[in-house]
């Protein structure tokens, strides 16, 4: 080899290792301050009795453990790499891969882990309502509720989880404004409760404390969720429920809960399924010990619902009237999605109000 083509491969290799010695010090780093915990050879609190327990208790439906013959490495909580992500945008996202599940445990706490990333060209996410409704549930109108298992027969999505709140009357209103596929599926005028999760054209993320930011621009989702309360501003632990509208105990105490955030490039949504009951304090310490740099919580308790592909990890222990799906290049988006994103990218229109 030349001196001038050895100096090269010299400095590359250089480079790369210094690469990986910065990897490995922001591990060491999280680490040694007890932000993670890594189980090599065990899966940790993820017992045989408790996924056990999980499978017994996950629906109405019992015959429908596992729908679809997916192994069961995919969301297996061994854990062989960390498979951490710092929020760091390198500009090569993968394009058209599966949607990445995993279980971990972090601050004690067991979890299903979601990474969504916006970036890949087959990733869409939508809202599904109860029994194939086109509006959600409100005051002057309602489709009711239905079990979970229906919902991730009928949509057939890479992930399947609980999505907002909504009332125990016979309305079963859903809380706040919605918006999928660039549509409105409830809009009030004078909506100003908890937090707004908003898709807008280009997959670019805002969220959004009606109380404290002003309301959303609504018609400039394609993808719009109201749920709460806030969890993290900028990074920060920010957590008001009572300053944005909650008042409900099961809210504010602790409970089995889901939340949703998204990492400092904005480009990738992190979703938690918490099994263990936590306080609205240690979601938000966990969700800022992922990298999120935005993150509000979601409906749970008897509510919380989680299915990778047809397989139900975690089953609601009643009926919802609505939940959030996510699809990806194994289990690929409706065409008339895919048709709406696209219309909506190429045009200046905004989402169309309810007019009901």
């Amino acid at each position: 080899m030349s001196k001038p083509l050895l100096n090269l491969w010299r400095d590359r290799t250089r480079q790369k290792t210094d690469d990986s010695s910065v990897l490995v010090a922001r591990l060491i780093a999280l680490l040694s301050l007890g932000l993670i915990t890594v189980s090599l050879i065990s899966p940790g609190p993820w017992t045989t009795a408790q996924k056990a327990e999980l499978s017994s208790t996950q629906t109405d439906d019992d015959s429908l453990a596992v729908l679809d013959n997916e192994s069961e490495a995919s969301i297996s909580p061994k854990l062989d790499t960390p498979n951490l992500d710092f929020g760091v945008d390198d500009g090569n996202s993968a394009k058209a891969k599966p949607l990445k599940m995993i279980a971990r445990t972090i601050l004690g706490v067991p979890l299903y882990l979601a990474t969504i990333d916006l970036s890949d060209s087959e990733t869409f996410i939508s809202v599904g309502l109860a029994n194939q409704a086109n509006q959600a549930n409100s005051a002057r109108s309602t489709r009711g509720d239905e079990s979970f298992v229906q919902f991730v027969r009928r949509h057939q999505a890479a992930l399947t989880m609980s999505g907002t709140f909504f009332s125990m009357d016979a309305q079963k209103r859903v809380m706040g404004n919605m918006v999928s596929g660039g549509e409105f599926l409830k809009y009030s005028p004078w909506e100003n409760y908890g937090t707004t999760l908003g898709v807008k054209s280009g997959n670019r993320l805002e969220m959004v404390t009606a109380r404290t930011d002003g309301k959303p621009n609504w018609q400039d989702h394609w993808f719009s969720l109201t749920a709460g309360p806030r969890l993290l501003r900028k990074g920060q632990i920010s957590i008001m429920p009572k300053q944005e509208g909650f008042t409900d105990p099961g809210v504010m105490g602790v409970a089995v809960r889901s939340a949703i955030g998204f990492t400092p490039n904005r480009k990738k949504l992190l979703h938690v399924t918490f099994v263990k009951p936590i306080s609205l304090q240690q979601e938000a310490e966990i969700m800022q010990a992922l990298g999120c740099w935005e993150a509000m919580n979601l409906d749970g308790g008897t509510s919380l619902a989680l299915a990778k592909g047809n397989q139900i990890l975690r089953g609601a222990r009643r009926k919802l009237t609505n939940v959030i799906m996510v699809y990806d290049t194994k289990y690929p988006a409706p065409n008339g999605l895919k048709l709406s994103w696209k219309a909506f990218q190429n045009s200046e229109r905004l989402a169309e109000r309810s007019p009901k």
